[in-house]
């Protein structure tokens, strides 16, 4: 995220002309107005809220109708109905008829403003969407910095979950910049990238002559990391002796490289981080439980940026000013990025957001749509034969639509591999059985084609 500080700015959260209590507040929030990002909260006080052109004190939209929607909650469910507008309304991107109310799961546009829902509103209404020295922090953000730099005034360590690129090195950095030793190097090691054999020697360092070939003395990560911090990421993949060697350095503060005789004193602050279940490792006897007990407290979660949706716009908006200033942002890419689970968070959204901007150019489009995206950007079948247990459990799509070609050729070519097994499928997929089956029926698709006995049985959803 640290690439995008040319080009944010301070943000503001304007407030409707209603007001909130202090408990938990249904709502919907203005994240986007004609392709620029926005945030301004309407709460939903006595069960609906109608939502119009210069309603609530939002800048006119000029393809919103005065009367252009009723958003209901009933305890449960968002439900909205469009009121006649001119240009219509679609909720989580699909056209809704006049007068009928729909359930809302994610995102509703009306005209080219889009509306996202949340069940509680408050800490949104109460603290916004920060933007400051390049970072974005919605409400969820704040709460983990705030967290992070406590823990770097009162202690020497802090881990940090959370899926891949959904921020923990961000983290990491507030943790650095908030405590004593921010003056002092700040060292990122991927404990996952660091071949097996060599993680003793690259952590630890080593004297001239501690191994076949070592001609000098060799710096380790924590030697280059003294005086300030080290961020040690996918912390679960280190080897059991490692993990030893690295507990007796944060108890003693004492480091002894490969070769060396006598250990020599190192401050340090330990950050480390993993998208694992680390007391899942420690029962498996795969993670050692005393280096458990000395750096897993404090902990902080950092939630998917599909939990954010109050970040997507800004970040889009950052992405596509970082690589041009030819071309505009139009709603339907906005729109899609709201609507879409990124498994691959912060990073894969801005990969895919410059694609969209170099696929615009490609096409002399000044406008950057939706159809510029690469196919199957930001969807949940990205992993196709890799299982990931666990995998977005809490996402179910709003709206993927069996028109989708590429959505089905996806589904088709994973229970192809599975052999029409649609408990394997989901596991492949990273999805909820569950989930798949919606996808299954949404599309159409009979799993019983890709059995290998197909036509002796019907295959069972539920399996």
């Amino acid at each position: 995220m640290s690439d995008q500080a040319s080009t944010l700015k301070e943000a503001e959260t304007p407030r409707s002309d209603q007001h909130l209590s202090a408990e938990r507040s249904p709502g919907i929030a203005l994240l986007s107005r004609s392709g620029s990002p926005c945030t301004m909260v309407i709460p939903i006080i006595s069960g609906s809220v109608e939502v119009g052109r210069g309603s609530h004190h939002m800048e006119q939209d000029q393809r919103m109708s005065r009367r252009h929607a009723r958003i209901v909650y009933d305890g449960r469910r968002f439900l909205a109905t469009d009121l006649g507008s001119h240009n219509g309304t679609a909720v989580d991107g699909k056209p809704i008829p006049s007068q009928q109310q729909v359930e809302i799961q994610r995102v509703i546009r009306m005209g080219d403003s889009l509306f996202a829902v949340y069940h509680d509103i408050t800490p949104l209404y109460q603290r916004g969407v920060i933007i400051s020295a390049g970072k974005v922090l919605g409400p969820a953000l704040q709460d983990v910095f705030a967290i992070a730099k406590q823990s770097a005034l009162f202690g020497d360590t802090l881990h940090i979950t959370g899926e891949s690129g959904a921020g923990k090195e961000m983290a990491a950095h507030a943790f650095h910049e908030s405590g004593p030793r921010a003056g002092g190097p700040f060292v990122a090691v991927n404990c996952a990238a660091i071949p097996q054999g060599v993680a003793e020697r690259l952590l630890f360092g080593a004297r001239r002559g501690a191994y076949s070939g070592a001609d000098s003395h060799a710096e380790g990560y924590i030697q280059a990391a003294a005086g300030g911090t080290l961020f040690l990421d996918e912390v679960g993949d280190l080897d059991l002796q490692v993990q030893a060697k690295l507990l007796r350095v944060i108890e003693t503060k004492e480091l002894l490289p490969l070769g060396a005789n006598r250990p020599h004193r190192v401050e340090i602050h330990i950050c480390s981080a993993t998208n694992k279940d680390l007391k899942l490792l420690v029962t498996q006897g795969r993670f050692r439980e005393d280096l458990y007990y000395r750096i897993a407290r404090p902990c902080v979660h950092i939630p998917p940026l599909r939990k954010r949706l109050e970040e997507i716009p800004y970040l889009i908006d950052a992405a596509v000013k970082r690589t041009t200033t030819m071309a505009q942002v139009h709603p339907s890419l906005i729109e899609t990025c709201l609507l879409r689970p990124w498994p691959g968070n912060i990073r894969e959204l801005i990969v895919e957001v410059r694609s969209a901007v170099q696929n615009a150019a490609i096409q002399t489009c000044p406008r950057i749509e939706s159809r510029h995206l690469p196919e199957g950007a930001g969807t949940i079948l990205r992993a196709l034969g890799q299982p990931q247990e666990g995998m977005l459990d809490d996402y179910t799509p709003p709206s993927i639509r069996a028109t989708d070609p590429a959505e089905c050729a996806r589904i088709e070519q994973a229970l192809r591999m599975q052999q029409g097994n649609v408990a394997a499928t989901a596991r492949a997929l990273g999805l909820h059985r569950t989930q798949l089956r919606r996808l299954i029926e949404r599309h159409g698709i009979d799993p019983q084609r890709f059995s290998p006995d197909a036509g002796a049985h019907k295959i069972d959803l539920d399996k």
